[in-house]
């Protein structure tokens, strides 16, 4: 057959295609992410698809001439376009994989961040797989990891269901230790939607104060989602809720799953069949049925942050769901967000923390090195990368288990100055030259190229560590403490757990593997490098990786203990000192509206060649009382960028967060309409300002 009589064909059978009997119509979110399109589209079902189009199905369209992929919205009698209607080419999948639920949340992040609706439901449904879409529904797909990868089998529940009551008491146990922590228990039990940010005691096995909660709102009859920050935790996560609810009741989703594994374990989550969902950031989108429980570990981390469009973070996902669901949420960790605070702060959630009596039980002795009292013993403890502080307590440590050396940077010099002028060396490209290894060439931390020795000014060959990382610490510690083995754990080599007998484990923030027995002691070298970073979170991250370390050593009254390094008395300090992160908190929200800066009002950054930022500014309607900020050149960009990139931010008082993000939106589908040139990346309350 022709070319031509092909085409004839296939046109002669659209002819003849006849629209469903009863509710002919099917409202499709198209996957097109152009702005001016951010809205759903109305299409015929053909009577062949009447029983496969339903809602939640993923289908094919002809969209501008184009073939292109959607969900099926709703099935109407009837449309309101007044023109002529296509029909729906094919059904992809008659398995409802965008559930009522999380179509109205996917709409809700798309106007919080001003972007549109098939950015989000890329974010949230995996890709499609063909095998396992076609998997019947059984209680034998698999729904959970074990610690080591494996795929455990669902078990249908057996025997009867305790009441409310008995879960409580039951289940209440993990969170005795503060003062509201049974009766947040209880009333989740009780089918009640209570909102919490928490304040993890340390050296406690936080996972079990999780799965409690889970195994609560599970006992209810409803469903949980849990979002971690890493494959680490989730791993940790996935071992308490199977203890706590027995094997096949949850199921683990992350993106280091194969895409038909994936695929088929949200499936097996649309389909009800599992209504607990562990995971990574993905998962803040799993369909669970009859949600009730939202909860986000470590809410501060950035890889809660989404990096693509538009930008999402997990924090306020999981706000937004509990808020349209009317369900339960716990966002807790050892430190404590200005966001977190201010959610206290507007009433939305009451915080959740045990008494000073039990955090000084069980929290390790702090130390900072930099204090009037050890300038006295030491004038070096200040300026000292070991000073003799850090050097006794190590040592004194070791003679009983392992000790934890904190550091902010992996790899050996990852900037070095010459040794004469202390000029400080660099590429060709304006990147720092490192040294990646002892007796290798040095090469560029941005481009990679390798680097003459010689500084440019003086021509002198010696070369001076300006900043250090791991590896070269590992090295000045093993001739510092003896015969202790040293390891080091970051990057792709990260130890998941140490075992009690004496060792020097160096770190970079994330990567500390927990100990048998807690660790005795812990140093958190070159606190400067974090608290000195220019960013707007810099003493709020530091002091959540101080507490993160420092949680996993063995409380004062066991000899534990911590020192902090190159910081003196800062206010994160002393809250480490303390363990009070919700001060810090409160303190932090406190100066931030006093300075109009975020979370206190709401922040957009607009960035993009000159010209197409200075065009998308000239149509946006920004509302009354509009602060913009700018231009400067974009934080990522290097000099000599062929784009030139340049950043506005935009600043508007918190209640108008909605109309700044919708403003933007509509200049941006002007912009996209007009097909102008030049793309301009959009990100409402971006998590990096400075």
């Amino acid at each position: 057959m022709s070319v031509q009589a092909a085409a004839g064909s296939a046109r002669a059978s659209r002819a003849a295609r006849q629209p469903a009997a009863e509710l002919p119509i099917a409202r499709v979110a198209v996957d097109i992410s152009l702005p001016h399109l951010d809205r759903p589209f109305d299409y015929l079902v053909p009577a062949t698809m009447a029983a496969t189009a339903v809602p939640g199905a993923q289908v094919r369209v002809r969209f501008a001439g184009q073939l292109a992929s959607g969900f099926v919205l709703d099935r109407l009698a009837a449309s309101e376009h007044t023109g002529r209607l296509g029909y729906l080419e094919r059904v992809i999948a008659p398995e409802p994989v965008l559930t009522p639920e999380i179509a109205s949340l996917a709409r809700a992040v798309a106007d919080r961040y001003g972007g549109t609706m098939a950015d989000v439901l890329r974010l949230a449904i995996p890709p499609r797989h063909a095998a396992a879409g076609r998997a019947p529904a059984s209680r034998s797909q698999p729904a959970s990891d074990d610690t080591a990868g494996n795929v455990a089998t669902p078990v249908p529940k057996v025997g009867p269901e305790p009441s409310a009551g008995a879960a409580g008491a039951a289940i209440g146990g993990p969170w005795d230790q503060y003062p509201d922590g049974p009766s947040f228990v209880a009333a989740l039990a009780q089918g009640r939607s209570p909102r919490a940010v928490w304040s993890a005691l340390p050296g406690a096995d936080w996972t079990q104060q999780i799965a409690g909660a889970v195994a609560a709102t599970a006992r209810s009859g409803r469903g949980a989602v849990v979002v971690v920050p890493d494959a680490r935790d989730l791993r940790l996560v996935d071992s308490a809720l199977e203890r706590d609810l027995g094997p096949g009741r949850h199921v683990v989703l992350s993106a280091s799953l194969g895409p038909a594994e994936r695929y088929r374990r949200w499936i097996a989550v649309a389909r009800r069949e599992v209504t607990v969902v562990a995971g990574t950031r993905s998962a803040m989108f799993a369909p669970v049925a009859d949600l009730g429980l939202v909860v986000l570990w470590d809410e501060g981390d950035d890889l809660h942050a989404e990096p693509r469009a538009p930008y999402p973070h997990a924090r306020e996902v999981l706000a937004l769901r509990a808020y349209l669901t009317r369900g339960a949420a716990l966002f807790g960790g050892f430190a404590r967000t200005a966001e977190a605070e201010l959610l206290i702060s507007a009433g939305w959630a009451r915080p959740l923390a045990a008494d000073r009596a039990t955090r000084r039980r069980l929290a390790p002795a702090v130390q900072a090195a930099g204090t009037d009292a050890e300038l006295a013993r030491d004038e070096a403890a200040r300026s000292a990368r070991l000073p003799s502080i850090a050097l006794r307590t190590a040592r004194a440590a070791l003679e009983t288990g392992p000790v934890l050396v904190q550091v902010p940077r992996r790899g050996y010099l990852t900037a070095v100055a010459c040794e004469r002028c202390h000029a400080r060396a660099r590429c060709a490209c304006g990147g720092p030259a490192e040294l990646p290894g002892p007796g290798m060439p040095l090469r560029c931390g941005w481009c990679g190229s390798a680097i003459a020795r010689g500084c440019r000014g003086c021509g002198h060959p010696g070369l001076r560590a300006v900043v250090t990382g791991a590896r070269r610490i590992a090295e000045e510690l093993g001739r510092a403490l003896g015969p202790a083995p040293v390891r080091t754990s970051g990057g792709s080599a990260v130890l998941d757990e140490v075992g009690p007998e004496p060792a020097v484990i160096v770190a970079t923030p994330g990567s500390e593997p927990a100990a048998q027995g807690g660790y005795c002691a812990a140093l958190l070298l070159d606190g400067w490098a974090m608290l000195g970073l220019p960013s707007l979170r810099a003493a709020e991250e530091a002091l959540r990786r101080w507490m993160n370390a420092a949680a996993l050593v063995r409380p004062a009254r066991s000899g534990g203990s911590v020192v902090v390094v190159g910081v003196g008395e800062q206010p994160a300090v002393q809250a480490l000192v303390r363990w009070d992160p919700a001060t810090f908190a409160a303190r932090e929200l406190a100066e931030r509206e006093e300075l109009n800066l975020p979370p206190a009002t709401r922040m957009a950054s607009v960035t993009g060649p000159p010209e197409a930022v200075d065009s998308l500014l000239a149509v946006v309607q920004l509302p009354a009382g509009a602060e913009l900020l700018g231009p400067l050149p974009a934080p990522d960009g290097r000099a000599g960028s062929p784009q030139n990139a340049i950043r506005y931010l935009v600043r508007v008082p918190r209640p108008l967060g909605q109309e700044l993000a919708r403003a933007l939106r509509d200049g941006q589908a002007a912009r996209s309409a007009a097909k102008e040139p030049g793309a301009v990346r959009v990100q409402v309350d971006p998590t990096l300002l400075i």
